[in-house]
C-alpha cells in the first residue's frame, strides 16, 4: 500500500481558513465600528435635533413672556383710566348736588338764623349757627326735614349766649344729603346708558 502525505494539503487548508477567520473577523470589526459610528452620528443627530427644537422653545416663550408683561401693563393701565373714569364720573355726578346743596341751605334757613360754620364729610354735614330763639332752630329743623336734598337732621346741642340785652341761641346740628327719588332715578338711567 502506497503512502500518501497528507500533511502539507492539511497544512495549507488551516492557512486558508486562517486568513479567511482574520478576514472575517476584520469585516466582522470593521462592521461594529461602522454600526458604532453610525450609531453614535444617528445619537448625535437626534441630540443637535432636540437642543435646536429646546432653543426654539425658548426663543418663543421668551416671546411670550414679553406679551405677558406687556399684557400686564396694559391691564394696569385699564384698571387706572377705570378708576379715573369712576372719580370723574362721581365729580360729574356730584357737581350739581353742590349746587342744590347751597340753594337747599338757604331756603331753608328761616329768618332770625344765620349759619357760622358749615361741615362736611362725605354725604354727613354738620351746621353751626346762631338763633334769635330756640324756636328759629326748631323751625330750621323741621325746613331741613322737609327738605328733598337734605335729610334727618339731629340737634347736638343749643348753648344760650347773652350779649348786652340781646339773647341768641348757638348751634349745631348735623344732617345728611340726599338726592330726591326723581333726580336718582334720573342719574341712574343715565349712567346705564352711558355704562
Amino acid at each position: 500500500m502506497p503512502k500518501i502525505n497528507l500533511l502539507p494539503w492539511r497544512e495549507e487548508l488551516r492557512k486558508e481558513r486562517q486568513q479567511q477567520f482574520y478576514v472575517h473577523a476584520f469585516m466582522a470589526a470593521a462592521a461594529g465600528a461602522v454600526a458604532i459610528a453610525y450609531g453614535m452620528f444617528t445619537v448625535n443627530g437626534m441630540i443637535d435635533h432636540q437642543n435646536a427644537r429646546n432653543g426654539y422653545l425658548k426663543d418663543q416663550i421668551q416671546q411670550v413672556d414679553k406679551k405677558i408683561e406687556e399684557i400686564k401693563d396694559l391691564q394696569k393701565t385699564r384698571d387706572r383710566l377705570l378708576a379715573r373714569m369712576q372719580i370723574i364720573d362721581q365729580l360729574q355726578k356730584s357737581r350739581p348736588e353742590v349746587v342744590h346743596l347751597f340753594d337747599e341751605l338757604v331756603k331753608t334757613l328761616p329768618d332770625g338764623v344765620y349759619l357760622t360754620s358749615i361741615d362736611q364729610q362725605g354725604d354727613k354735614l354738620t351746621i353751626s349757627g346762631v338763633a334769635e330763639s330756640s324756636a328759629r332752630v326748631a323751625n330750621y329743623m323741621r325746613n331741613i326735614d322737609a327738605s328733598a336734598w337734605l335729610d334727618t337732621p339731629s340737634l347736638e346741642g343749643v348753648a344760650t349766649k347773652q350779649d348786652g340785652q340781646t339773647r341768641q341761641f348757638e348751634f349745631t346740628l348735623h344732617t345728611q344729603q340726599t338726592m330726591p327719588k326723581d333726580d336718582q332715578a334720573a342719574s341712574d338711567g343715565s349712567r346705564k346708558k352711558t355704562g
